[in-house]
């Protein structure tokens, strides 16, 4: 009884967490709405809904640091592009694309102002050595190199990214150069900084090149 009674409650639990996602993601409906009838929509928004509550069930073991990429950006955008897909496949993709386009853009923009505060730009560059071994290391489902340290320069290569892993597994791996195109949005464009990369897993290539360093 109780074996039941618990995967009641983590069943209910993953549907709860799958409806806030979901609506959480309103940047999406809105744009649905300029290419969609109101109705369709509604049969979309649901079905997305219902998709990433399956994606959630299909994965409760992950490790936490894995999950931060797979809840939060890896399945929903998945299942919100999947959902649409089944309406149109053509304005599903453009609608992913220009959405998270315009999402990575104003975080560019906001990094962008802080890159005129004093100091800001070394700092930003410092904490990517940092930030990098928790956020795409092993614990979250990454394979990485890490070069060694330098003062004006960060660089890394990603040879296994779980965004590839399990886009591909949920039948969308063209959604994969999508994430990797939201760094060119975030990074590219930041005075006194120079983000480069020439290779993506996303697009076919055999690693992710990233390499941030001071402008000279």
């Amino acid at each position: 009884m109780k074996k039941k009674t618990s995967f009641k409650k983590q069943e209910n639990e993953l549907s709860e967490k799958a409806y806030k996602v979901i609506k959480s993601k309103k940047q999406f409906k809105k744009e649905m709405m300029k290419r969609f009838s109101p109705s369709d929509v509604e049969k979309i928004w649901k079905d997305a809904e219902s998709r990433l509550y399956i994606m959630y069930t299909a994965h409760t073991d992950l490790p936490k640091g894995v999950r931060s990429h797979t809840d939060n950006f890896i399945f929903p955008a998945a299942a919100i592009y999947l959902a649409m897909k089944e309406a149109d496949s053509e304005i599903a993709y453009d609608i992913m694309k220009t959405k998270m386009a315009e999402k990575s853009d104003k975080m560019g923009q906001m990094i962008a102002k802080c890159c005129r505060f004093p100091g800001f730009k070394k700092f930003f560059l410092n904490m990517w050595d940092s930030m990098s071994h928790k956020m795409f290391g092993e614990s979250a489902g990454f394979k990485n190199v890490f070069y060694p340290k330098e003062k004006s320069c960060f660089r890394m290569d990603i040879t296994q990214c779980p965004y590839h892993a399990y886009l591909t597994e949920a039948g969308c791996p063209e959604l994969n150069i999508l994430f990797c195109e939201n760094d060119v949005h975030s990074y590219g464009n930041l005075p006194g900084l120079k983000f480069t990369r020439t290779k993506t897993i996303g697009a076919g290539d055999e690693l992710c090149d990233f390499k941030m360093e001071l402008a000279k």
